[in-house]
């Protein structure tokens, strides 16, 4: 078999041209004008930041892959699902808002911001998983089932409990609705190490489900009400939060890359990731740290799980950031994710993407 291709293009630019041109430049390489879009709606899934965090991708990206799809004959828009925790992107209207004031509004993408799950993110169609081993028919936003092609633009970054944001973790998780997003998260339920705890309830801001509680001043959570989002694990000042140490979390990312399957199959799909501003964490957080490693480039192919294995292979091979999470953690795993957050394993939603036939960790990378 074949190995995947993967385009990769790096952030230098000379004089008289420019990033948007360079992704431009890459998606054509890479084939993107052998799907047929004319008169077909695209969705153009993305995350639209969470507002306080700035290392979310600039809007300027989406506007050239818009722009592109438009030339196409396409009609394209920029969509993303609403969240489980209290924040700016919890429902449709705040997610408009949020979205808007982080640039992803008709003035600066040219395209309409659509909120794939509603108003309430009950906005959702039961989508058969085809090789499906957890989950039989996922729940999908609306909106992002109602396009005819999709298109992943994904920054690559961090993750507390899939050890990675990537393709999958973009469309598999990012495309469920809220009840979607639970049923992945479900399986998947931080602890609190008490010696650590200083009770200072950042973890109960932060949770929309009122699971954290304080018992002799020390927080605990109650798994009952818990839904496993991870949220309060990145917001604890003290790192006394953290997720079990058992299985929970490859059964997420095994989730996620069956939700990955039901957002792409049978219809096209194309996937670019940037792999720059690589925070430690999530763009969910309403605050992102340093990068852990220098910025690496952009990346595009058909296929998401070899585009996410080229991203990871990328970034380890670069140096720890000064002064970043990843250089005061050590490099002890030769693997920058490992290092950062210990208890996860990105491996697993790869390794099983591969094996629903999602796509395949073996590829070609094809500079340009």
């Amino acid at each position: 078999m074949a190995r995947s291709k993967v385009y990769f293009t790096d952030m230098h630019v000379k004089l008289g041209t420019n990033l948007p041109d360079k992704l431009h430049r890459l998606m054509k390489a890479a084939g993107f004008e052998s799907i047929d879009f004319k008169d077909k709606f695209v969705a153009v899934k993305l995350h639209f930041g969470e507002p306080g965090n700035l290392a979310y991708l600039r809007p300027n990206y989406a506007k050239v892959v818009c722009d592109y799809v438009k030339q196409l004959g396409g009609k394209p828009f920029v969509t993303d699902c609403n969240t489980l925790y209290v924040g700016g992107r919890k429902n449709g209207i705040d997610h408009l808002d949020s979205a808007y004031v982080n640039g992803y509004n008709p003035f600066c993408t040219g395209v309409h911001t659509i909120i794939a799950d509603g108003i309430k993110g009950t906005d959702e169609a039961l989508v058969p998983v085809r090789n499906g081993e957890y989950v039989k028919k996922a729940k999908i936003g609306k909106a992002l089932m109602d396009a005819d092609i999709v298109i992943s633009l994904t920054h690559f970054k961090g993750h507390e409990m899939a050890g990675f944001g990537g393709a999958l973790k973009n469309i598999g998780m990012g495309g469920g609705s809220r009840a979607g997003k639970m049923e992945m998260h479900s399986a998947g339920k931080p602890n609190v190490n008490r010696d650590l705890c200083i009770g200072c309830g950042q973890c109960v801001k932060i949770c929309a489900h009122d699971a954290p509680e304080k018992i002799d001043g020390k927080m605990r959570i109650n798994h009952d009400k818990c839904v496993g989002c991870g949220r309060c694990i990145g917001v604890c000042p003290k790192d006394a939060i953290t997720p079990p140490m058992d299985e929970s979390n490859d059964i997420m990312n095994y989730k996620i890359a069956e939700y990955t399957m039901a957002v792409v199959d049978g219809r096209p799909s194309f996937h670019i990731s940037l792999a720059v501003d690589i925070s430690p964490y999530c763009d969910c957080h309403a605050e992102n740290d340093i990068p852990i490693t220098p910025d690496v480039g952009m990346f595009a192919s058909f296929d998401p799980v070899a585009i996410d294995m080229a991203c990871v292979d990328a970034v380890n091979a670069m140096p720890p950031m000064a002064g970043s999470v990843l250089e005061k953690h050590g490099c002890h795993h030769h693997d920058h994710f490992k290092d950062v957050s210990p208890d996860t394993n990105w491996r697993s939603a790869l390794e099983h993407g591969e094996k629903i036939g999602l796509g395949s960790m073996d590829y070609e990378l094809i500079k340009i």
